[in-house]
């Protein structure tokens, strides 16, 4: 039982299996039963969408406990609890930088980008995770000026009050936001949420604190915000791991399985090298297949389009897949467009974008 509480907890601070977004999905047909429909949707449509909508509901959350607080706040007039408030509400607008992001990662490719604005995405959430740091710094900070200069703490109970309730929003948001992130395969959603939950510790911090000043022990306040500051820190190191392997075109090894379990469902592929990497929270996958090489043309498009099926059946976050062909030992270390009387590239472009 403690070993499957020690693993909760430790993948609510994203340290667990699904702290990350994965791009495949376990094929049902690894025990023989091929049941799924092989029709092509383009899934970035609606997880952008999704996002937007995911941003939109949490910021009104965020937007409901900072006035629950700013209520307390103007019962009690306590001037930590209106520095607090006003910390959340601050917070609240990465929900407006991501909100921009999916709006531009729905924009048509250009000439300039023709990729898309996709890795807007990205950057957002290379901003978000600074943000993370910088509340890990803070939180910190104030609680060794605690130890050193320490406060006498009033207003216990509306410390409380407010403390659970920045608790309890910023923990549905969180909730909210990684469910949704690993829905879509969004990193930047993700961190989002795990900011979320750094301001619930934090509002945390403030109810522990309170209950060890009323329990006679008012050391517990630095305390208990030097070991939430830990645990930020960790939620840092964890959330700045996956955005950034994005940001440098890493994918999660799941990614690259997924596709060589695809072609095993095709036959006629001798032999596959496989990269892929994410635009925002689009896969894009360059895949190099061997076959062999007296096949006829027309049955070489015959297994790359049912290569292809299969991706986009194994692989939900697929955007774009690229198919190509290479028939010996050196191109399958380095894939380039075959020559003579094989096709030279198998590519489908899933990437439909509505504005």
């Amino acid at each position: 039982m403690i070993g499957g509480m020690g693993t909760r907890l430790l993948d609510w601070l994203g340290f667990g299996a699904h702290g990350h977004a994965q791009g495949g999905r376990r094929h049902e047909d690894d025990h023989g039963a091929h049941g799924h429909s092989h029709g092509v949707i383009d899934a970035t449509i609606p997880t952008t969408d999704r996002g937007i909508w995911a941003i939109k509901w949490s910021f009104v959350i965020l937007a409901i406990t900072a006035l629950l607080q700013i209520g307390v706040v103007a019962i009690s007039g306590s001037v930590a609890l209106l520095a607090d408030t006003i910390h959340n509400v601050g917070d609240a607008t990465t929900a407006i930088l991501l909100w921009i992001a999916f709006v531009l990662a729905r924009r048509k490719p250009t000439k300039t980008f023709p990729y898309g604005l996709g890795r807007v995405e990205d950057l957002a959430g290379i901003v978000i995770v600074l943000i993370i740091l910088f509340s890990a710094i803070v939180a910190g900070y104030q609680a060794i000026d605690r130890l050193i200069h320490p406060q006498i703490v009033t207003h216990l109970v509306w410390l409380t009050g407010a403390g659970v309730v920045g608790f309890l929003g910023n923990e549905a948001v969180a909730v909210f936001r990684i469910r949704v992130g690993r829905e879509i395969n969004s990193a930047a959603l993700i961190a989002d949420g795990y900011h979320a939950r750094t301001d619930g510790l934090t509002s945390l911090a403030v109810v522990a604190g309170a209950l060890g000043v009323w329990l006679g022990f008012p050391i517990a306040d630095p305390i208990v915000g030097l070991l939430i500051t830990i645990a930020i820190f960790g939620i840092v190191w964890q959330s700045a791991r996956s955005v950034l392997t994005r940001m440098l075109d890493g994918v999660e090894p799941a990614v690259i399985d997924e596709i060589h379990r695809a072609a095993e469902h095709v036959p006629g592929i001798e032999a596959v090298d496989a990269k892929a990497r994410w635009i925002g929270h689009k896969l894009h996958a360059d895949v190099a297949i061997r076959i062999d090489e007296n096949m006829p043309l027309s049955a070489a498009n015959k297994i790359a389009a049912s290569f292809e099926s299969e991706l986009f059946e194994h692989m939900p976050a697929l955007a774009t897949a690229n198919i190509r062909f290479s028939n010996d030992d050196a191109d399958h270390d380095h894939p380039h467009p075959h020559s003579n009387d094989h096709p030279h590239d198998h590519g489908h472009k899933a990437h439909h974008d509505h504005g």
